[in-house]
């Protein structure tokens, strides 16, 4: 069986030589289902000894950064899910400081958490507490202290949290290694031990096996007690992490995890699988077959996605597949298709789907070859919206095109198929299945996609400008099949077709923002959707300038040519006249 991450902590905190220990320290190791998309976090902060609220900064960082953490979506990869913790956090103490108006009031404090996710450690780091590592007989400094000398020799903070309205954090992550120790100090233990002693006070821990718990926080004791011997007047914590082991997962494995579920065989009408009972076979293709079934337990109607048995080797495709489902329980928006969770008992591989009656964007398009702005505009809306909310939940669509977005017989958009969504939570976990290839559909998929596999928001935007296009058009803006079959090499092979060599009746500022939404260069698209749509509504004035003053052949390079052909034209026949009068 593969391993799973599995560490052994513990600490020890003491007020020292001083009245109030205003230091803190936590850590929280969930279910092993959580520590897969969350990891394991811990702690440590330091209240500015100038505060009366010293302590409660401290406590109050550490407390609330674990609860708030593991609060935030399983979507969410770690610096995101952090990040979104420690503003808000570093905004109440920062407001509530100011409010006590005096600097001995002030809620201010260090800190240092470490969240260990598979094989990684994601460091967070404000302030003068120090994490360590100690891999072997190597110490390495995972953070560096924010401070800077006074006049008189006097370390003083230069960043902590609550110390300003905006929060400078460092962030970086490096790999996590079984036996790896893990080491958060407040600087009243580091201040007064040297590496070399803190890795012989530390070797106790380095063994096969460490006993338990108690052991690593006797080793903690011992840390803090040989600084206070050696002269430290400060709080002191020690807070110790043993790695026991890291995730591992080889392709037998890999297998062995995405096909305990088994592929059910091609249903026909009539057939039943676990509590469901097919009623009609929507479609049935090379990579997935569709039924309409009815659930026999409280006969509610539904759809059942299944792979195909072609697929049954692909592990790619399956651990999609796994992550479509996924990703469909955890989003509930009116825009988006819904997954029911899986059957708990169940023995096949499926997911269940709302029931969506209705086309595909692509029978609408066929539907309206000359559609209006209006009618355009009311379907994009909610595209953006669903997409919004994917992006809000850190997750990429990748495989935008007319057969994935669906309107219902009710007039309502709905965005499906997550067989190829890039979740950035997911993402970070271990995994020996590698896409070999893009994924998207050639004519949608943006260009850095296909050039270097690069997946960001501006790719799902520059396909869904695409879209639009042909809304209006009944074309597309690219024509890359040549491209696509040889391979592009550069971005450059891109070129965009104005919009009104298709619709001249529709505004130029409308073409402008389509040609910028699908730019072949990612770092020229919009920066948000909410800039695309405000541009779908209304002339961008900047766009407009811009246009204005490129040269006349660039701005209309067609109606150019064709000025030019009538001008060679009109000169060709006016030879002809001349020389036939003489």
């Amino acid at each position: 069986m593969s391993a799973e991450l599995a560490v052994i902590y513990g600490g020890y905190s003491t007020a020292g030589l001083k009245k109030e220990n205003q230091d803190s320290f936590a850590a929280y190791q969930p279910t092993l289902g959580i520590t897969r998309y969350k990891g394991i976090a811990a702690c440590v902060a330091d209240g500015v000894s100038c505060s009366e609220n010293a302590q409660h900064a401290s406590a109050t960082s550490v407390t609330t950064f674990l609860k708030d953490y593991y609060s935030t979506p399983d979507s969410w990869d770690v610096k995101t899910a952090a990040q979104r913790v420690l503003g808000p956090l570093n905004a109440w103490l920062y407001h509530h400081g100011r409010q006590a108006s005096a600097k001995h009031n002030a809620l201010v404090t260090t800190f240092s958490s470490m969240v260990l996710k598979s094989n990684t450690a994601h460091i967070f780091h404000v302030g003068d507490s120090q994490i360590l590592r100690l891999r072997g007989n190597t110490v390495e400094p995972l953070t560096r202290p924010h401070t800077h000398q006074h006049g008189n020799g006097q370390e003083l903070l230069s960043r902590a949290l609550g110390m300003d309205s905006n929060l400078d954090i460092d962030y970086h992550t490096t790999d996590i290694q079984a036996g790896d120790l893990l080491i958060a100090t407040t600087d009243g233990v580091h201040g007064f031990i040297s590496h070399s002693e803190l890795k012989q006070l530390l070797a106790p821990l380095q063994r096969t096996e460490v006993a338990n718990q108690h052991e690593v926080e006797q080793v903690a004791q011992v840390v803090v007690n040989q600084a206070l011997a050696h002269g430290s007047d400060d709080n002191l914590t020690c807070f110790i992490l043993r790695v026991n082991t890291v995730p591992s997962k080889n392709i037998e494995e890999a297998h062995q995890e995405l096909t305990t579920r088994k592929i059910p065989p091609a249903l026909k009408v009539g057939d039943k699988i676990d509590c469901f009972h097919v009623e009609e076979v929507i479609y049935a293709g090379t990579r997935s077959h569709l039924y309409q079934v009815t659930d026999r337990r409280d006969q509610q109607r539904y759809i059942l996605k299944a792979p195909s048995l072609n697929f049954a080797e692909d592990l790619v495709y399956l651990e999609g597949f796994v992550r479509e489902q996924w990703v469909g329980n955890r989003i509930d928006h009116e825009n988006i298709m819904r997954i029911l969770p899986a059957e708990p008992n169940g023995q096949f591989l499926y997911h269940t789907c709302e029931e969506i009656k209705g086309a595909t964007l692509r029978q609408w398009i066929h539907d309206h070859p000359n559609a209006s702005l209006h009618e355009v505009r009311a379907i994009i809306e909610k595209v953006i919206q669903a997409l919004r909310v994917f992006q809000r939940a850190s997750i990429l669509h990748r495989d935008l095109k007319p057969e994935n977005i669906m309107i219902t017989t009710a007039g309502q958009v709905k965005l499906i198929d997550f067989g190829t969504v890039y979740v950035r939570g997911l993402a970070e976990i271990n995994s020996p299945i590698k896409e070999d290839a893009p994924v998207g559909s050639v004519n949608y998929i943006a260009p850095e996609t296909v050039v270097d596999g690069t997946a960001i928001m501006q790719s799902d935007l520059f396909s869904l400008a695409v879209i639009v296009y042909e809304m209006l058009a009944q074309a597309l803006p690219y024509k890359m099949e040549k491209v696509h079959r040889r391979g592009a090499k550069s971005v450059t092979e891109w070129q965009y077709e104005s919009l009104r060599e298709y619709r001249p009746d529709l505004p130029l500022w409308l073409d402008l923002a389509l040609e910028k939404a699908c730019h072949p260069s990612y770092k020229q698209r919009y920066d948000a959707y909410s800039e695309f749509w405000n541009d779908l509504l209304k002339p961008n004035a900047e766009l407009m300038q811009l246009n204005n003053r490129k040269p006349l052949l660039e701005q209309n390079g067609s109606r150019v040519w064709q000025i030019f052909s009538l001008i060679l034209c009109a000169i060709v026949i006016l030879q002809w006249y001349f020389l036939a009068q003489h």
